[in-house]
Order: structure tokens, then C-alpha cells, then sequence
């Protein structure tokens, strides 16, 4: 009687943990990084896209991860842990006043903006997720180039 209690105790045991390890999904590392920031006021924000349409997004309600950092001699980087395989986007804001948003002065950003796979923004080259986006199947880093306007 302990004898078979204790084998099916084994066999239910054995069956939970290796259901436990076939769920848990394989994870990425995304290290984000600026250089040649105007100054070292404020914070640089750090938004993580992984929809279609989710960029532009001037009002930061759609990112799926959002970190913020410190700027150090001009520079700034951020890590994105525990990733899933996927396509991703970036939306980097030198938000200099620290107040979580774009300011603009007439129509333009007062404030450095930078999108992953961008070296320039304007009229006919408009941010948006399908060009920003790439693949994430690897621990990667990026660097994102900030511009002013």
C-alpha cells in the first residue's frame, strides 16, 4: 500500500514539473541606446512597442513596456528583460523636463525624439510600427538615434 502511494505520488510529481518546464517560454534581453544627447537635463524615456499600429503614439498610452534613465555624458541606455520572441519597436523621448510627454513648440518637438530604425523623421517619413519594428528572436542591442527639430 506505501509502496503504490508512493509511486503514484513520483509519477504526478514528475508529470507537474515537466509540464511546469514546457510552458515557461524562451526570453530575450533588449539593450536600447543613445548617444550625442544635446545635454544631460531630465531623463531619457524608453517606450517598447509590439503591435501594428502602436506607433506614433505621442501620448504614451499604447507602448507595451515604458522604462525611463538617467543621462550620463550625453549618453543613455536602458535594458527590456524577459522578452518574449517577437517584433518590437522603439520610441525614445529626451524628455528634458522630466514630464513624461513630447513638448512642442508650434507644430514641431521642443524636446529629442529618436524611433528604432530611423536616422531621420519628417514629413514623408512619418513614424509608424511596420518600419520602426524588428525581430526579436535573440538577445540583442540597438542603438536608436535621437533627433531635434
Amino acid at each position: 500500500m506505501k509502496a503504490t502511494i508512493f509511486i503514484i505520488l513520483t509519477v504526478g510529481l514528475c508529470f507537474f514539473l515537466c509540464s511546469f518546464s514546457e510552458n515557461q517560454a524562451e526570453t530575450y534581453i533588449l539593450t536600447v541606446k543613445v548617444e550625442n544627447l544635446r545635454n544631460s537635463k531630465g531623463v531619457v524615456q524608453f517606450a517598447l512597442y509590439n503591435k501594428d499600429n502602436s506607433i506614433p503614439d505621442e501620448d504614451y498610452k499604447k507602448y507595451y513596456r515604458l522604462e525611463k534613465a538617467k543621462i550620463v555624458n550625453g549618453k543613455s541606455e536602458i535594458t527590456f528583460k524577459n522578452l518574449p520572441k517577437g517584433k518590437y519597436a522603439v520610441n525614445i523621448l529626451h524628455d528634458e523636463n522630466s514630464n513624461g510627454k513630447v513638448d512642442k513648440g508650434f507644430l514641431l518637438p521642443k524636446e529629442g525624439i529618436g524611433f528604432s530604425n530611423y536616422q531621420s523623421i519628417g514629413l514623408r517619413n512619418r513614424p509608424n510600427f511596420s518600419k520602426a519594428s524588428f525581430e526579436l528572436n535573440t538577445d540583442k542591442t540597438i542603438s536608436v538615434r535621437i533627433i531635434y527639430m
